[in-house]
């Protein structure tokens, strides 16, 4: 019952846009290391770029495994996935090729437009995906469930920190600058915004 897709296109564009949720997958190249799924939300958090190209701001939180896998030399495989939990079934699915922005690489500036809604001090860096396959499932077995509304506490937690002071944040954090399996992960000190 899956497609494949050659861009993220038309319907399959319109169907990541609307979707209040997504999900990230990545894993180190060691077979011992630790995969990592983390869900993301907040509304103006993900863009896509063009037919092959999406982003996403990484936010402060308790660890920073997506970046580490990311930059491990080699590696910088991710996939994205989101679910219909409303309307018609479907899963879908962007195997692609990963990289972390910095906030001090020049691309910065012109990659945060797209999120001017949502910048804040709390953006670490800009996780941009190339994709390489495209494709959906049935999603026959995800439930349906209601989206009620945003939760705003981390956007307010964080809104109320000046950069230096998230920059601190981070510091203290165990496996900000180091992942679970001592991999690099987070630039600290956090690199200072070039905008």
């Amino acid at each position: 019952m899956g497609q494949r897709y050659e861009r993220i296109e038309g319907r399959i564009r319109t169907f990541i846009e609307q979707q209040p949720v997504f999900f990230t997958a990545t894993a180190p190249l060691s077979g011992d290391g630790h995969v990592n799924l983390s869900p993301k939300g907040r509304s103006g958090t993900l863009v896509v770029i063009d037919g092959l190209t999406l982003a996403y701001l990484d936010f402060g939180g308790s660890s920073a495994e997506t970046v580490a896998h990311l930059r491990e030399e080699g590696n910088g495989r991710i996939t994205l996935m989101w679910c219909a939990f409303s309307g018609p079934p479907k899963v879908l699915r962007v195997h692609g090729q990963g990289e972390a922005v910095f906030r001090d690489d020049p691309r910065w500036a012109e990659l945060i437009g797209y999120f001017a809604e949502v910048d804040g001090p709390s953006a670490r860096a800009i996780v941009l995906v190339r994709a390489r396959r495209i494709s959906d499932a049935c999603g026959f077995a995800v439930p349906f469930m209601t989206y009620d509304e945003e939760r705003t506490q981390h956007a307010e937690h964080f809104a109320r920190k000046t950069d230096e002071e998230f920059a601190a944040y981070c510091e203290k954090k165990e496996h900000l600058g180091v992942s679970l399996d001592g991999l690099p992960a987070l630039p600290l000190p956090l690199p200072a915004r070039t905008v």
